[in-house]
């Protein structure tokens, strides 16, 4: 039976770490049953009831396991150096806050299983400020106009990779990986 990496990396989450759990196993039980599971959160040192909400889980849950970070690493170091950790057939990066709606794990699930080694989530609207979302398009767009590396819009590293690219990733000397930019640039 293949296995399936949830990792959610969490910072001051303590109100979404328990309903996006519940959601996520909800998922498996009903849609994914044929797949082994585990859901790791790695947290970015939180000052709120973020780890103890994940210990409770994490007691409650054998599927559910967790990284507690000694310091705060930052939003890409953190979820990068999870990535690594995983053990599963693939691992599936989601936030912890809902931006990444967790029913399309499915799909994910559906493409990868068509033999796809990374399918990625992007954004075509966001419940954002229509003025932050704006801006962030600006800055895609600049970004892939001034890189020799070819760059994905809206892609925020949402998505579900196989265990073959995340062994790539393991064997890169990159202390600041930049995701997007690996994914494009390997082809996948």
């Amino acid at each position: 039976m293949k296995k399936i990496s949830v990792l959610i990396p969490t910072y001051n989450e303590e109100e979404n770490v328990i309903p996006l759990s519940e959601e996520i196993i909800n998922i498996f039980n009903n849609q994914l049953n044929n797949y082994e599971y585990e859901i790791v959160f790695i947290d970015n040192y939180s000052n709120d009831n973020t780890r103890l909400n994940i210990i409770k889980l994490c007691k409650e849950n054998k599927n559910i396991k967790a990284i507690f970070n000694a310091k705060n690493f930052g939003w890409v170091k953190s979820p990068y150096y999870g990535m690594l950790q995983m053990s599963g057939d693939c691992v599936i990066v989601m936030c912890a806050d809902f931006q990444d709606p967790p029913k399309m794990i499915v799909d994910f699930v559906r493409e990868w299983e068509k033999g796809y080694k990374i399918v990625i989530g992007i954004k075509n609207k966001s419940r954002e400020n229509p003025i932050m979302y704006f801006i962030r398009s600006m800055y895609y767009k600049l970004i892939k106009n001034i890189s020799e590396i070819e760059h994905i819009e809206q892609f925020t590293g949402f998505g579900l990779y196989d265990k073959e690219f995340i062994n790539i990733l393991k064997d890169l000397d990159e202390q600041y990986p930049y995701l997007r930019g690996i994914v494009a640039e390997l082809g996948y």
